[in-house]
């Protein structure tokens, strides 16, 4: 029998956002931190990705796993007059610290809508943007189990 050793990674905090200076972008706020869910990386280990939809996909012997931890994308809402026109631009490659040893490395993705993009709603009212990621992870000795956490960073400029 093959007994894989989950690896947890709750929702980390892909929450910090900063913004360029302008008196058009009212607020932005994180309402939900990127997460992949739990899954055991396999003897080879491989990626996961969570899309902008919601959806996670594996590669190589990643195996996800339906034990209760959820998986999503970060979700972020904007309240900006309508029409402003949003850039949304990645900080870059982000490493994941695990609480056992070993790191992860962690690609953000692009949004959706897709950047640039118009706010159609007039405040009160928000825009939701959507934002997924890719986690490359080794193999069990370069990985152990544990609860993988880190930040990454997203400007939304208006144009």
């Amino acid at each position: 029998m093959r007994r894989f050793l989950p690896i947890l990674l709750f929702s980390f905090y892909g929450c910090l956002t900063a913004l360029a200076a302008s008196s058009q972008l009212s607020s932005v706020n994180c309402v939900q931190p990127l997460s992949f869910g739990a899954f055991s990386q396999g003897n080879l280990g491989g990626t996961i990705s969570i899309s902008t939809e919601g959806f996670r996909t594996v590669t190589g012997s990643v195996v996800p796993l339906s034990v209760g931890v959820n998986y999503c994308p970060a979700v972020f809402e904007i309240e900006a007059p309508e029409g402003t026109v949003i850039s949304v631009m990645n900080g870059g490659n982000t490493t994941l610290v695990g609480s056992n040893g070993g790191s992860m490395l962690l690609q953000v993705g692009t949004s959706s809508p897709q950047s640039p993009f118009a706010v159609s709603i007039p405040p009160p009212g928000t825009t939701k943007v959507t934002i997924g990621g890719t986690l490359t992870i080794g193999s069990p000795a370069q990985n152990p189990p544990g609860n993988y956490s880190g930040t990454f960073s997203i400007t939304f400029n208006n144009e």
